[in-house]
């Protein structure tokens, strides 16, 4: 006759012989990982909410985008105005929400050109590798001797003040260091059997880079593009500042605090709201990027 303890020990074994003949694909031991990671967790439930109340934001804002009560004035927050008044009585809460639909989207947008660009450019170069990597690549170099806010000056100050345009001009000067990783990881995967199995087969260059070498270099991917966007909404927020950003009625996080700059002695909160708003999303890409960069290690040491 067995003991209890001994049934719990078999009962544990058969459950780890059953997860082991199953097994689990990266992207799964990856989210096992990253459960784990209370802070990466966090960030993403915050990112998520953000979202949602940016794409909600015309139904939930509890004033019109452009409502302005030339009386009422500056006020610090009360009841009506959670978050108080600007100084030409717009209330800040629906100012911060429309703004962050322009904020988050020019970090999506512009990470996802930035993206697209880095992830080509460094896949070609590193699989053909030889004189076409090396001029792909000193070309890269170039570019990053380059004053990127100079050049996104320059665009804005000869294509005009454009919300498009800004997305792109962006994204544009935000792919070389992901050229460059994405390049690093193709040069690590060409020389994997897989790859030569592919190229025996017949399959065309182009083929093999788009099925098997760039969803094998997701992972680092994933974690760089985390931490380019907030880089992204903090040029924004740069440009915003110098007045070469969104410009009104338009509003961003970068343009209400940089209003708030010029009024936080009178009126503090409209400073201090919107920047911790966009602290607060600062940190909760990071806190992901951290998460994703740890659960996506293949070194990382499985549970």
């Amino acid at each position: 006759m067995s003991s209890p303890g001994s049934t719990d020990i078999a009962t544990n074994l058969n459950a780890e012989v059953h997860d082991a003949e199953q097994g689990t694909s990266l992207w799964q031991d990856a989210w096992h990982r990253l459960r784990k990671n209370k802070m990466a967790l966090a960030g993403l439930f915050v990112l998520i909410l953000l979202s949602l109340l940016a794409l909600l934001t015309p139904w939930i804002a509890p004033y019109g985008y452009e409502d302005q009560d030339l009386l009422l004035g500056p006020t610090p927050p009360s009841a009506a105005h959670w978050l108080g008044t600007d100084t030409l009585g717009r209330d800040l809460l629906t100012r911060i929400l429309y703004g962050g639909r322009v904020s988050l989207a020019v970090g999506f947008i512009a990470t996802a050109v930035a993206l697209v660009i880095g992830v080509l450019y460094g896949t070609i170069a590193g699989y053909l590798g030889g004189r076409v990597d090396a001029t792909m690549m000193r070309l890269v170099d170039i570019l990053y001797a380059l004053p990127f806010m100079i050049f996104i000056i320059l665009l804005m100050v000869i294509f005009g003040r454009n919300i498009l345009l800004l997305f792109f001009a962006i994204g544009a000067v935000e792919w070389l260091t992901m050229a460059r990783i994405v390049r690093g990881q193709v040069q690590s995967l060409r020389q994997q059997e897989f790859v030569e199995a592919a190229v025996s087969l017949g399959l065309s260059p182009w083929r093999i880079m788009r099925r098997h070498l760039i969803p094998n270099a997701l992972g680092p991917v994933i974690v760089y593009t985390t931490l380019t966007i907030p880089n992204v909404m903090l040029l924004e927020a740069f440009l915003s500042f110098l007045g070469l950003g969104i410009q009104p009625p338009q509003s961003s996080w970068g343009v209400l605090i940089s209003y708030g700059v010029e009024t936080m002695e009178e009126y503090p909160w409209l400073l201090i709201f919107p920047g911790l708003v966009l602290s607060i999303t600062l940190f909760a890409l990071n806190f992901l990027g951290d998460g994703l960069r740890d659960a996506l290690d293949p070194r990382a040491s499985k549970d």
